[in-house]
C-alpha cells in the first residue's frame, strides 16, 4: 500500500468507553442505588501484578465503581484464598471478583478461578461463562478478547463475511476471542504455535489478531494488503522497550489499520473490566 496505515486508538477507544460507564453509574446512584463493587485480590509480591491491580484501582476511581483490595502474602495457603472466595460470592456489595494472576508458586489457580461464582467472575475465565460465549447465551466474556472486538466494529463496522486469522488458543484470549468473531459471522482460522504455513494462511485474512507472545512474529510479508491487525501481545525488549507480537514498522506499510503497543489492545482490557463489573451490578439488581 503506499500510504500507512490508520493507528487504532486503544487509549481513546478506553477513554469513551470509561465516560459512558462514569455515566451510567451516576445514574443507578441517583436513583437511590449502590455503586457496583469490583473486589481484587493481589497474592504475593509480582511486580508487574501490583502494577496492573494499581491501574484497575485507578479505573474503579475514574468510573465511580467501589474497589475492594485484599492484598496478601505470598505464603498464603491455597485453603485460605479458597474462603476468602467464598466470603465474597455472598457479599451483597460485591459485584466482581477478580484473582489477580499469575498466582506465587505452590498455589493452584485453576480451581480457585472456578470458584468465583460465574454471575461475579469479571474476567470470564469460569467453566460456565465460557460455555455460554460457545452457546451464544449472554454472560461475562473475558475483557482482552471484549476490547479487542471493540476496535474491530469500531475500525471495520459489520464483520460479517470476512476471513478473521486469531494466532493463539489460551482460555483468557485466543479461544474466546474466535468465538467472538463467528458470533459477528466472521470466518474464523483459529491458529497457534504448531500451526503450518502460518504466513500463507495470514495472508488469506481480513483480520489478524496476534496473542502468542513472540516479540514481532508477525512480518508485513505475512499480511494480506488493507488487513486490519490487532496485536494483543506485548513483549519487553533487551533495550527495556515494549513491543508487540506484530512488526509494527512492517505493518504500517501493508495493513489498512494496526494496533501500536502499547496503546492499543491493553487500555481496552481494563475499561471492559469496569464494564463486566457494572454489568454484574446490573444483573444482580
Amino acid at each position: 500500500m503506499d500510504t500507512q496505515a490508520q493507528k487504532i486508538d486503544g487509549k481513546a477507544a478506553s477513554a469513551r468507553l470509561m465516560d459512558s460507564i462514569r455515566a451510567e453509574v451516576d445514574s443507578l446512584t441517583i436513583a437511590g442505588r449502590r455503586k457496583p463493587g469490583l473486589a481484587v485480590i493481589l497474592v504475593g509480591d509480582d511486580p508487574a501484578s501490583h502494577v496492573y491491580v494499581g491501574n484497575k484501582v485507578k479505573a474503579c476511581n475514574t468510573c465511580g465503581i467501589e474497589s475492594f483490595e485484599h492484598r496478601l502474602p505470598a505464603d498464603t495457603t491455597q485453603s485460605d484464598i479458597a474462603l476468602l472466595i467464598e466470603e465474597l460470592n455472598t457479599d451483597d456489595t460485591v459485584d466482581g471478583i477478580l484473582l489477580q494472576l499469575p498466582l506465587p508458586k505452590g498455589l493452584d489457580s485453576d480451581p480457585l478461578v472456578q470458584m468465583i461464582h460465574p454471575d461475579k467472575d469479571v474476567d470470564g475465565l469460569t467453566a460456565i461463562n465460557a460455555g455460554r460465549l460457545v452457546a451464544g447465551i449472554d454472560g461475562m466474556v473475558p475483557c482482552t478478547p471484549q476490547g479487542s472486538m471493540i476496535l474491530l466494529k469500531e475500525t471495520l463496522g459489520d464483520l460479517t463475511g470476512k476471513t478473521a486469522i486469531v494466532i493463539g488458543r489460551s482460555l483468557l484470549f485466543g479461544k474466546p476471542m474466535g468465538q467472538l468473531l463467528l458470533a459477528e459471522n466472521a470466518t474464523l482460522i483459529q491458529a497457534h504455535s504448531k500451526t503450518r504455513n502460518l504466513p500463507e494462511l495470514c495472508r488469506q485474512a481480513d483480520i489478524v489478531v496476534a496473542a502468542v507472545g513472540r516479540p514481532k512474529m508477525v512480518k508485513g510479508d505475512w499480511l494480506k494488503p488493507g488487513a486490519v491487525v490487532i496485536d494483543v501481545g506485548i513483549n519487553r525488549m533487551d533495550d527495556g522497550k515494549l513491543c508487540g507480537d506484530v512488526d509494527y514498522a512492517e505493518a504500517i506499510t501493508i495493513a489498512s489499520a494496526v494496533t501500536p503497543v502499547p496503546g492499543g489492545v491493553g487500555p481496552m482490557t481494563i475499561a471492559c473490566l469496569m464494564g463486566n463489573t457494572l454489568k454484574a451490578a446490573k444483573k444482580k439488581a
